[in-house]
């Protein structure tokens, strides 16, 4: 069968890249809880660099948030994308508030007076009159909080500054309760070859939604460049001590994860594939709902996640040997 490069964004109709482009670490530094919650320095030049090689290469798909460097990645992404608007799928979350001058994010909010500035926002700095995927990006609500949500998403997508709009969030219980909304197209899940999400997925394929994928190669430690001596300083958020880090501690990889990718290192790499290639293949043929949305900081990381789309999902025997390594090697537990 042949592989499509491009696949819908759920019920919306709206056509992204089978892969895109996750902009977390190019928003540079800020806080979360006193902690750094970015991916250490970076510079601007070498991120819009980066998003236009995307472009050349067949991405389409931007998912940023005005967490991610309190408002940074979102601007970066808008000065990248000028003059090619058109060509883009943007991807943006909001629900976080955050002090920009102190690059700190403070509190939550998703009220509908909070929605619409937030997106009023976000459209400002990503240079746009539409957005074309807005996601809530805090993951669990109350049932009252998520439909005053849901109702001034609609809101939105009615007067025509969003397309569609989403919920970055891991309960796919929850989740069901936005399907009674006509533009609530996608959630945002964390999945990889080192957690999966069924119930999620499930969920996506029985109502025709999109599940874009964070963490999709596990923090970095699915490109299988991390040994026992790797240290990763407290300035990226890997080392910075958070409690939902799942596969490092103290900036130190776990040893079950290492196993882990060490075990299945040769499955990864089959057919050329280099092994963040291959764990993108494990998500594109995990379902065909999913868009995995790896992060970048550099052209060459760019160049290597985008080639799993040349590369295609992994083959069904690769997929059910992996499944059987792993279920063999405990998954690291949160501290």
């Amino acid at each position: 069968m042949t592989f499509s490069k491009f696949r819908s964004i759920g019920r919306s109709g709206i056509e992204a890249s089978a892969i895109g482009m996750g902009c977390w670490a190019i928003g540079g530094p800020f806080l979360l809880n006193g902690k750094s919650d970015g991916w250490g320095d970076i510079d601007d030049a070498q991120s819009v660099r980066a998003i236009q090689v995307a472009l050349e290469l067949g991405a389409t798909l931007f998912d940023t948030a005005d967490a991610y460097g309190t408002g940074h990645s979102e601007s970066v992404l808008g000065r990248a994308l000028a003059g090619r608007r058109s060509d883009a799928v943007i991807a943006t979350k909001f629900g976080y508030t955050y002090d920009s001058r102190a690059k700190a994010l403070l509190a939550t909010d998703v009220s509908p007076a909070y929605v619409q500035w937030a997106c009023t926002q976000s459209l400002a700095r990503l240079g746009t009159d539409y957005i074309d995927l807005l996601q809530i990006h805090v993951g669990e609500l109350a049932d009252t909080a998520a439909d005053a949500a849901g109702e001034a998403l609609e809101q939105l997508a009615e007067s025509g500054q969003i397309r569609a709009w989403g919920w970055s969030t891991d309960n796919a219980a929850a989740a069901v309760r936005m399907v009674k909304f006509p533009h609530f197209a996608a959630v945002q899940q964390e999945l990889s070859v080192f957690h999966d999400g069924p119930d999620m997925l499930e969920l996506c394929a029985e109502q025709n939604l999109a599940s874009l994928n964070r963490s999709p190669l596990a923090m970095g430690m699915l490109t299988g460049k991390f040994t026992a001596a790797s240290v990763l300083p407290s300035s990226d958020v890997r080392g910075a001590g958070h409690e939902w880090v799942r596969f490092f501690k103290d900036g130190k990889p776990l040893p079950e994860a290492l196993a882990r990718i060490e075990a299945i290192r040769e499955l990864l790499t089959s057919g050329g594939r280099s092994p963040a290639q291959g764990a993108l293949g494990w998500i594109l043929a995990r379902s065909p709902h999913t868009l995995p949305v790896p992060g970048f900081k550099s052209e060459a990381q760019v160049r290597d996640n985008l080639g799993a789309l040349e590369k295609g999902p992994l083959p069904a025997a690769t997929m059910a040997e992996v499944t059987a390594i792993l279920d063999e090697i405990a998954e690291p537990a949160l501290a």
